[in-house]
């Protein structure tokens, strides 16, 4: 598979709107989670929220898909001149050759979950002036991007669980190979709702302060809510110094457990392996791993064994969920974007919140920013729910 540009990202979170306050709170080490106070929720825990989504308003035209995650949507696609970039991109290539592949996992759950408190109390019936399709429903997400950043190329939504909009990378790649499509809009968008806050609390998953990926001490997930977006578009002969190209990706579906990671992390390196066969890379080419380093004790672990069987001790990495919380279906994207960052700015990142290391982890996990004018290379993990994994590889053209 030949390489892809992505000729334009942004991301949008809580430590930031866009590419430069993302940067700085990275280049800060500065976490963006704080004592949960969303909606409702009544749990001691800490929460990535990005201020501003309730203000957000959509055009008339597209009010049907009024929800929560659509706002979270349109206030990522404002940002950075991604949607100037993607009309672009229309010129160069026409509407119907853009593909629109995103991941989510919550789309608008919220909307649901409000429409409940108000169903019919003798009937049970919720209200009809809920719009499932519009809203609550996965594909939501992909028709209101679709509409308002006018394409009509193949468009889907892909949902599975924290993998999801990494695979949606892995996704519009294989579309351009089979010639479908000549470029496309991938990414993913999650908000908070209060079925994933609850339920992750239920598994006992959820920790009482902010997360702190790979510390000895580690207890739980903060869960965070993301816009994230890239053009990818085939990479042209001319490619400028400095650009970052999507140069690998591997996908594995270990189906271990239902919500549990193979102990060893079988599935976490075939994903990897894989993704450095597509690259045509072997392990001492990768210069940081972005891990998908939850903060459980279990995801962790297996994580880290995986790593450090494959990469051996020498390989820096960190996760970056302790400055933005577990994003879910967003996280591949963010993750993916903050490598973008990273690799266009130098910068190795920290992870913030890690106090002390846990000493059974076998390979260089970074708590300090590094400085790095040779950081060429990055790899990108993004594990979810029963066994589906996506790795990602990428490069800045020297």
């Amino acid at each position: 598979m030949t390489s892809l540009l992505l000729s334009h990202f942004t991301a949008t979170s809580c430590i930031g709107r866009g590419i430069e306050q993302t940067a700085a709170s990275l280049r800060a080490q500065r976490s963006g989670l704080a004592p949960c106070a969303f909606e409702t929720v009544r749990l001691d825990t800490y929460v990535g929220e990005v201020p501003g989504v309730d203000e957000e308003s959509l055009p008339a035209q597209l009010k049907r898909f009024d929800c929560r995650n659509n706002r979270l949507a349109q206030l990522g696609l404002r940002q950075d001149g991604f949607r100037d970039a993607v009309q672009e991109s229309i010129g160069r290539w026409g509407r119907q050759r853009i593909g629109l592949i995103l991941g989510t996992s919550t789309s608008g759950m919220l909307a649901t979950e409000v429409a409940y408190r108000h169903r019919d109390p003798a009937t049970g019936a919720l209200p009809a002036d809920l719009d499932y399709a519009g809203t609550h429903n996965s594909y939501s997400l992909g028709a209101f991007a679709r509409r308002l950043l006018g394409l009509e190329g193949p468009a889907t939504v892909i949902s599975t669980a924290c993998s999801s909009s990494a695979k949606a990378f892995s996704a519009a790649w294989r579309m351009i190979e089979a010639g479908w499509i000549d470029a496309a809009v991938v990414g993913g968008v999650d908000s908070l709702c209060l079925t994933t806050l609850y339920g992750f609390h239920s598994l006992q998953l959820v920790s009482p302060a902010p997360c702190k990926p790979f510390d000895v001490a580690r207890n739980g997930i903060s869960i965070g809510e993301a816009a994230a977006f890239a053009l990818l578009e085939r990479t042209p002969a001319d490619v400028s110094c400095g650009s970052i190209l999507l140069t690998g990706s591997g996908e594995s579906s270990d189906a271990h457990h239902m919500s549990a990671p193979h102990p060893e992390g079988r599935g976490a390196r075939q994903a990897m392996e894989q993704a450095l066969a597509v690259a045509n890379l072997t392990p001492a080419d990768i210069d940081y791993i972005n891990l998908h380093g939850t903060g459980t004790p279990s995801n962790d672990a297996a994580e880290g064994c995986a790593v450090a069987g494959l990469f051996g001790p020498s390989i820096r990495a960190s996760s970056t969920k302790g400055y933005t919380g577990h994003t879910l279906g967003a996280a591949g994207a963010l993750e993916a974007v903050i490598c973008a960052i990273c690799l266009t700015q130098r910068l190795v990142p920290g992870s913030a919140n890690t106090a002390q290391v846990d000493p059974a982890i076998g390979f260089d996990y970074l708590r300090e920013n590094r400085t790095d004018e040779r950081f060429r290379r990055a790899l990108s993990n993004s594990f979810g729910f029963g066994g589906s994994n996506c790795s990602l590889v990428l490069e800045r053209c020297a």
